[in-house]
């Protein structure tokens, strides 16, 4: 399965810094695991006894909450996450024929991370670029009226650029 595994890196300091800063903010679930999601880059699994500790929750509840939305990852992504988006505009524009040929470019199907850990591939259901459908994003760049042509030359930039 092409999907990179293993938590080597993973410092369970950032989690208990996390936590002791929010617990006793209302809602601190949820910031809690917005803020270990975007300063780890995923909410790895051994964070969860920790997190359900110092809220009082049980393994079970963080790990519902962390399932139910589509935001949080449980796996470390690619050094760049590409966006497809998968609503009925881009739909309409060639979005389907497109995620077929990144996908296959890529040799990795939505929610998966290539071998060598540059890219991961995850579906949207908008990107509020509905005017210049399909559309994608790579990274924190959005690009619209993508074509099989023109995301190759995206992928091409994107992996020699050197950026993180």
């Amino acid at each position: 399965m092409n999907s990179r595994n293993g938590d080597a890196g993973f410092d369970a300091r950032i989690v208990d810094e996390i936590v002791a800063g929010l617990a006793d903010k209302p809602g601190a679930l949820m910031l809690v695991l917005h803020a270990v999601n975007e300063r780890v880059g995923y909410i790895p699994v051994e964070a969860v006894p920790a997190i359900a500790r110092a809220l009082n929750l049980s393994r079970a509840e963080v790990h519902g909450v962390i399932s139910f939305y589509h935001d949080f990852r449980t796996q470390r992504p690619g050094r760049k996450v590409i966006r497809v988006c998968r609503a009925e505009s881009c739909q309409a524009m060639g979005a389907v024929a497109l995620a077929a040929h990144i996908q296959a470019r890529l040799g990795i199907e939505f929610g998966q991370t290539s071998d060598n850990g540059d890219f991961t591939l995850e579906p949207v259901y908008c990107l509020g670029n509905c005017a210049c459908s399909p559309a994608i994003v790579v990274g924190d760049d959005l690009y619209g009226r993508v074509t099989p042509d023109r995301f190759d030359e995206i992928l091409f930039l994107e992996s020699t650029s050197g950026r993180p």
